[in-house]
């Protein structure tokens, strides 16, 4: 009996099993096809696809192009003329270097190449499908290659099942494609879907990259970074603090010519930043590094998207100081920038121009507190815009002042204890009409016969006492949770109210951004937003959701753009509500340091401990917190 059961597996199988690290979705195939291309010297490559890279993905370029021989030995598996010996990965030049990338694709797709030198005068074209060869034979064609790729994973159901929708393998395409173009300036791109030609445009410095990309609204919102040591010449541009995002900052490093990803130099980076911008806030920058190929491994994963530096913590020191230094140079002169567009227009000064003295008359018998609705008759009367006159009842004028505040919280007591997110009121939110809504909720009972009593402080905080201490809310975090269960209430029960806008708001989107709102239009409809595409990528809103209340229509639109582009799974519908519920209750809710009428307060914490979970945000950010008497007691104790 033959007892041996180890086997070598065939090519295919040993390709399609490398594919599975190497080609992950159509924006990988993308990504190692424009690579190649570079590498053979391309000055200008023009990307094709069908249906988000599922139908077709093709890659022109001018490059040097394959012999017959050279395009049939591309397809077998670490077949490469990238390095010759192990000790090549330690100076590599090019994108590739295994020769594992052609045989991964050729596993999962039907292969179209046609490809010719530029000097030989015929090409040739080849074939294959699930790494087989079908047939190579001559062919007319242009300098370069031109490579499809077919209907990726058709022989593999399960791969191309968990393939997500067309507008999120786009999104995934973009951010590879940005990344590619931003790291290789030289080269003229072009990128078409679906017969819509999405970007254009020709090689360039990396600031005009940046602005081609993402807009002339980033791209001349950055600063240049330049230092050079024995180590490491870094280079590239920095977000202004001011223009820092909570979500959706562009942030890009580059390593000799590579894209990479690094987590202990973003960390470097954000240490520059803080105490100049929020908290929550992301910075964008776009940074190259240039360094010996000895001292870094780019052979450490399968992607070739992680790096390792053997001078890591030396380089993160000089990038340090080379951010803090464009940073303290560009924030004092921030300080004296001005927008000239607001700027009144002064005429210049002329000697030789008349100058009268200016003169008004006046009414000498004007009486402000007089009780008469006619006009003085002086011709020596200037007219002027009316005051409201003053009632001789004086004290009807102050009738309201005079009312009790507990009158407003007639029903209303502070928590029995810190805890009170545990076991929160029940109840539904009440819609009513104003910011917070008509309230008079019961809250948890800390002593009988007690009422809360509530003030602002610093214009953000309301405080109040509680059994074990001082309670602290957030007003705008308290609202944002009250907004949130609002919504998702709306969405639940169906289509958001929607309200005609007087005057309809235009913008100008990515190419991406515009893709994603088209293929989520009955999403927005739903929502309650009545969108117009105006051709290319230019919108108009011309209605919002009736509960935002004249809340900017843009910045809520941008917001679910960006939900709607990272949400990966729309299988339950309640993961679907969230993002959007939370992006249109932080848009409309109450800002920072906005200063509250004792009756706002009064509703607005009475409708926070109304919800279901009062404590925190939607996104686990505290609401409120409890300063007890302990700490109180310990701070006030005598050092001894």
């Amino acid at each position: 009996m033959n007892s041996d059961i180890i086997r070598l597996l065939p090519d295919s199988v040993a390709n399609q099993i490398a594919a599975g690290e190497v080609i992950q979705r159509p924006a990988s195939v993308i990504k190692e096809l424009v690579e190649n291309a570079v590498d053979a010297g391309a000055t200008a490559i023009t990307i094709i696809l069908k249906d988000a890279g599922r139908t077709l993905i093709q890659v022109v370029d001018n490059g040097s192009g394959m012999s017959p021989t050279d395009a049939r030995m591309a397809f077998e598996r670490h077949a490469t003329s990238k390095i010759r010996t192990a000790d090549d990965l330690y100076s590599l030049h090019s994108m590739g270097f295994r020769g594992e990338a052609l045989p991964s694709i050729a596993a999962v797709a039907q292969i179209d190449l046609r490809t010719m030198r530029h000097d030989d005068t015929i090409g040739t074209r080849l074939l294959l499908s699930e790494s087989k060869f079908e047939s190579q034979e001559p062919a007319s064609c242009v300098p370069g290659t031109n490579l499809m790729v077919k209907n990726l994973f058709f022989h593999m159901p399960a791969r191309r099942k968990f393939l997500k929708k067309d507008s999120i393998e786009l999104g995934h395409i973009m951010r590879e494609f940005e990344r590619l173009a931003l790291v290789n300036t030289d080269i003229d791109f072009t990128l078409i879907h679906n017969d819509i030609t999405l970007h254009q445009f020709r090689h360039g410095t990396l600031k005009e990259r940046i602005s081609a990309l993402f807009g002339k609204s980033v791209g001349g919102t950055v600063a240049p970074v330049a230092t050079e040591t024995s180590l490491v010449k870094i280079d590239g541009f920095i977000g202004m603090p001011r223009n820092a995002k909570k979500r959706g900052a562009q942030q890009f490093f580059f390593v000799n010519g590579r894209n990479m990803r690094h987590p202990f130099f973003h960390k470097t980076v954000m240490r520059c930043y803080e105490q100049l911008i929020p908290v929550d806030a992301q910075p964008s920058y776009f940074i190259n590094f240039q360094v010996d190929p000895s001292t870094i491994d780019v052979n450490i994963h399968p992607q070739k998207n992680e790096v390792k530096f053997e001078h890591e913590a030396a380089i993160s020191q000089i990038l340090e100081a080379g951010i803090r230094e464009t940073l303290g140079r560009t924030q004092a002169a921030g300080a004296l920038d001005f927008d000239p567009g607001d700027v009144p227009d002064i005429p210049l000064f002329n000697p030789d121009s008349a100058t009268s003295a200016p003169s008004e008359a006046f009414d000498e018998n004007y009486n402000p507190f007089a009780d008469t609705s006619e006009t003085p008759k002086s011709s020596t009367y200037v007219s002027r815009p009316s005051a409201p006159r003053v009632p001789h009842d004086w004290q009807k004028l102050y009738e309201n002042f005079s009312r009790e505040r507990g009158d407003a919280l007639e029903n209303i007591e502070v928590p029995a204890d810190d805890n009170f997110g545990e076991q929160p009121a029940s109840g539904t939110v009440s819609l009513g009409d104003g910011a917070f809504g008509i309230l008079s909720p019961q809250l948890p009972a800390e002593t009988s016969g007690e009422t809360a009593s509530f003030f602002q402080a610093d214009s953000q905080y309301i405080v109040t006492r509680s059994r074990s201490g001082i309670m602290v809310i957030m007003q705008r975090r308290a609202h944002i949770r009250i907004l949130y269960e609002r919504y998702m209430g709306l969405l639940a029960e169906g289509n958001m109210p929607s309200q005609q806008l007087l005057f309809t708001e235009d913008m100008e989107l990515s190419p991406l951004q515009s893709s994603v709102l088209e293929a989520n239009m009955e999403r927005m409809t739903k929502l309650g937003f009545a969108l117009k595409h105006n051709g290319s990528t230019r919108w108009s809103v011309t209605a919002m959701p009736a509960p935002l209340q004249g809340v900017g229509a843009l910045e809520i639109v941008h917001s679910l753009i960006e939900d709607m582009t990272e949400q990966e799974d729309d299988s339950s519908r309640r993961r679907l509500m969230e993002p959007l519920a939370l992006a249109l209750a932080s848009a409309s809710a109450i800002k920072s340091r906005q200063p509250l009428s004792d009756a706002e307060i009064d509703s607005l914490v009475a409708e926070l401990f109304r919800c279901a979970e009062p404590s925190f945000t939607p996104d686990g950010l505290p609401v409120m917190i409890i300063l007890g008497y302990e700490e109180l007691s310990r701070r006030f104790c005598p050092m001894n």
